[in-house]
């Protein structure tokens, strides 16, 4: 069990796996007012950056779950490297359908809702875990503005302009589901440009270690095409947001 080989590759060298930088992952912890002792799930953990360091700084308990086998070690020996190993718990598995098995103060999905199939699925999945009167929190894109073909859409990596909603629609859409938004937190350029950048070199670098890879020429097709795709499509067109929701 595992993700495609592509962004094992691509986001081997990431410790978040989402155009947040540690700075919005820092605030998104303030923001929500964490407590030493919360119990934090999150869905698609990654390489376990927000549990590590929010078990750091502000002294919370987490579980979190991915498919990667890469990320899953790699979040665990980020624990190990931040003194919180006692605190956090990585399982290498498929997110979908899991539920804690006690229940927790803040459920997460950051960025990886299609294992709910969708946002209203996965808030629904997530709060099969969830404490009364806990978060839920959603990483998910949105439009800056909307595409104006599905040409420019499918540019973004996104199958249709459908796929996603502007701001305003994708806040009241959580509306209504019965859920308030209590806050949010939102990447800005800079965390995008690092999240998709930072991509090129570690491809780069993994070609000229694996020349010949049978995987190279996909590799190589992608570094190549990339940075005039992220420029033209998703630097301009796509938002993405952690939103903070209480079920009403």
């Amino acid at each position: 069990m595992d993700i495609p080989r592509i962004f094992n590759i691509t986001e081997s060298a990431h410790r978040i796996h989402n155009p947040f930088t540690p700075e919005k992952l820092a605030a998104l912890g303030a923001a929500l007012r964490l407590e030493p002792g919360t119990r934090v799930l999150d869905l698609g953990s990654g390489s376990g950056e927000m549990l590590c360091t929010w078990a750091h700084d502000f002294g919370i308990i987490g579980t979190g779950i991915d498919m990667s086998q890469l990320f899953s070690e790699q979040a665990k020996r980020r624990a190990e490297e931040l003194n919180v190993a006692d605190r956090v718990e990585f399982i290498h598995d498929d997110a979908a359908g899991y539920v804690a098995d006690e229940k927790v103060g803040v459920a997460a999905c950051l960025g990886a809702t299609w294992i709910g199939g969708g946002v209203a699925g996965t808030i629904q999945l997530l709060a099969k875990s969830l404490r009364t009167g806990g978060l839920i929190l959603i990483g998910e894109p949105y439009w800056l503005k909307l595409p104006p073909t599905e040409e420019v859409a499918k540019g973004c990596q996104a199958s249709s302009i459908a796929d996603f909603l502007l701001l305003p629609e994708l806040l009241a859409s959580f509306a209504d589901l019965e859920y308030d938004v209590v806050e949010m937190v939102l990447a800005d350029q800079n965390g995008w440009d690092r999240y998709e950048a930072a991509k090129w070199l570690t491809m780069r670098r993994w070609l000229e270690a694996n020349p010949a890879d049978d995987f190279a020429k996909e590799v190589r097709a992608q570094l190549t095409s990339e940075p005039g795709r992220y420029a033209a499509y998703t630097r301009e067109y796509l938002g993405w947001g952690v939103f903070a929701l209480m079920a009403r």
